[in-house]
């Protein structure tokens, strides 16, 4: 059997490949421009099992390799790099280290998603990109307004405040730059409602993901988002492991007896992280409980402390209303709360 340890780069890799059966090591540069890569994995005799570390999207040797008949290992090159005991980093070292972890069999493998998942998952973060950037357009067109005297708030974005902006005696400059990001403001506009449109299709046809959306401030978004992003959910035995894997999770240096805890890891899918966070703030005044926490977390800490504590314990609902495959309300009863059902009555914004 062939091993190949694979260091993967935009233009080139670097292999570092064993035959198992003769022993023999090829150590080899591969040109992706040219295509050396394709030309030397559609030769190999016989099926090949590949290691690579989660870097960055390499879909097109995905293909490649599925199409050849070969093995895909992905690794976590966080807990890869960590076993390296050498400060000498190269490419020719990383390549061998991968095969010689795929040869001994502790290859840190990751869970990766199926081949028609990707494309959903760069529908769900080009929506969260355009609205990241509307949220920007809107915050210069505010400031225009204040330096103007005019503090609308969220009003400013009624069809009286748009009156109003287009209005404001500015200089010729400032007036091409309001015009120019209104435009933008109303193309990103109809962009994304597109997408809330195709998100709202897609989610219709999983029962999961509609599942998901009877919780209070759960919208199509963050369901899809966060189906997409847990995959089985057998790879995960406890909730801490979806909240860790969410990035939710303290920074902690204990030793001696004594426990030190920080701010949030931050590893993990931020996308992820970001709609719990905004999912949170929504569901918390339709659910007592979660509003009751999230006072109490206010009032002790503050609301930043408390919107994070919420975005975890809705995380944590999720995986066990994916889990146990019950709804919300068979959620609140399997709990034993005395909360009303407020699925009918609940907005969502995600």
């Amino acid at each position: 059997m062939l091993i190949i340890g694979w260091d993967l780069h935009t233009r080139y890799q670097q292999i570092a490949m064993l035959d198992t059966e003769t022993g023999e090591l090829v150590e080899r540069q591969l040109e992706h421009a040219n295509g050396e890569a394709d030309a030397l994995y559609e030769s190999l005799p016989s099926a090949a099992r590949v290691g690579i570390e989660a870097t960055i999207p390499a879909q097109w040797f995905e293909r490649l390799l599925v199409r050849c008949g070969h093995e895909l290992w992905v690794g976590d090159s966080t807990r890869i790099r960590a076993m390296v005991v050498r400060q000498q980093k190269t490419d020719v070292r990383d390549a061998v280290h991968l095969m010689k972890l795929l040869l001994t069999n502790p290859f840190l493998r990751i869970w990766i998603p199926s081949a028609e998942e990707p494309d959903l998952r760069q529908r769900l973060l080009h929506r969260q990109q355009l609205v990241w950037i509307q949220t920007a357009t809107k915050n210069q067109l505010h400031a225009l307004a204040i330096s103007q005297g005019v503090c609308r708030k969220s009003k400013l974005w009624s069809e009286q405040g748009r009156k109003e902006l287009e209005s404001l005696s500015l200089g010729p400059w400032a007036a091409r730059r309001r015009q120019e990001l209104l435009r933008m403001l109303d193309q990103l506009d109809r962009s994304i409602a597109d997408l809330n449109h195709a998100v709202r299709e897609e989610g219709q046809k999983r029962a999961e993901v509609v599942r998901l959306m009877t919780h209070p401030g759960v919208g199509p978004v963050i369901s899809l988002a966060f189906v997409l992003t847990v995959g089985p959910v057998e790879r995960f035995r406890r909730s801490k492991q979806v909240v860790s894997s969410s990035g939710l999770n303290p920074r902690e240096q204990s030793s001696g007896g004594r426990q030190r805890l920080g701010s949030i890891s931050k590893q993990g899918n931020s996308m992820m992280r970001w709609l719990l966070v905004e999912a949170a703030q929504t569901a918390a005044p339709f659910d007592p409980e979660l509003r009751r926490d999230y006072l109490r977390w206010k009032f002790r800490r503050t609301g930043g402390v408390a919107k994070i504590a919420i975005a975890r314990k809705l995380a944590v609902r999720l995986y066990w209303m994916m889990r146990t495959k019950c709804d919300y309300a068979q959620l609140v009863r399997m709990q034993g709360s005395p909360r009303r059902n407020l699925v009918e009555t609940t907005p969502s914004r995600f």
